[in-house]
């Protein structure tokens, strides 16, 4: 069924900042990253992106900020990435696709894509930043329509006859870069949907599958990995949140969290 944009995270792109993102019924001050954050340590980049009213999913900000900050600590304790702190923190950042500090960012992501809409000058920007080497990370959306929806929109980015979707074998270098995941990306459903129902499908027969997809150049350097049928970000926001929880989906999703930084920052 078709959700509009909207669900759990209210956000409004103005200009110069991001206005205050509220998630179960928690409030975080934030603002769009300048030249200034940057000093050559890795910062997780998270894209705010408007919604579209024809979408299916909750808008950029669902996991902000947890998912950014413990994704950020396990990187710092299973690698030797240089992870920038402040006040003992991680430093993650928010990027708007039409701001010059993107290029500074050689990882973004993008959560519950299904919801995105890009005008022409934030494609022609993003598609620009992808092929100067620059690594998109899209997550979070579920069953055939929300696939669709995201489809049209990198169309506008990286267009089909130039640039296939593929469905990336289990034996691809990014299921192995620094742990190894067999059965490719794992299925991992929100909390919420999981202490529900006890399954990890959103939408039913639907989404029963998860997808790990790409998009490469013409090396083969992956540009844009999509996690289908999968809520990889929800198993670094809700780590804490119950035992069972972490030790079924939270590893899985640091693993192929890391593998996929370690990845995107070496190709």
């Amino acid at each position: 069924m078709r959700r509009l944009a909207g669900g759990t995270v209210a956000a409004v792109l103005v200009a110069g900042a991001v206005s205050v993102t509220a998630q179960f019924g928690r409030y975080y001050p934030t603002r769009v990253a300048t030249d200034a954050d940057y000093d050559g340590g890795f910062q997780f980049c998270r894209v705010a992106f408007r919604g579209n009213p024809y979408g299916d999913g909750g808008g950029w900000g669902v996991d902000f900020p947890q998912a950014d900050r413990n994704l950020s600590v396990r990187v710092s304790e299973l690698t030797k990435a240089a992870v920038r702190l402040q006040a003992g923190e991680p430093r993650h950042l928010i990027v708007r696709l039409t701001d010059d500090v993107l290029f500074q960012c050689p990882f973004i992501m993008m959560t519950e894509v299904g919801a995105a809409f890009l005008d022409g000058s934030e494609a022609a920007r993003l598609r620009e930043y992808l092929l100067k080497g620059g690594f998109l990370w899209a997550d979070d959306f579920w069953g055939s329509y929300a696939w669709d929806v995201w489809q049209q929109e990198i169309r506008k980015v990286l267009p089909g006859e130039d640039y296939p979707i593929v469905d990336l074998p289990l034996d691809h270098p990014i299921y192995r870069t620094h742990f190894v995941l067999a059965n490719g990306v794992p299925q991992i459903s929100s909390i919420n949907h999981w202490l529900g129902t006890g399954h990890t499908s959103e939408r039913d027969a639907d989404s029963r599958d998860p997808h790990g997809r790409a998009i490469t150049d013409a090396h083969g350097r992956i540009m844009v990995f999509m996690t289908h049928n999968t809520d990889i970000g929800d198993s670094w926001e809700r780590e804490a949140e119950d035992p069972e929880y972490f030790s079924r989906y939270s590893t899985q999703g640091y693993a192929l969290g890391t593998d996929v930084l370690v990845y995107a920052m070496t190709h």
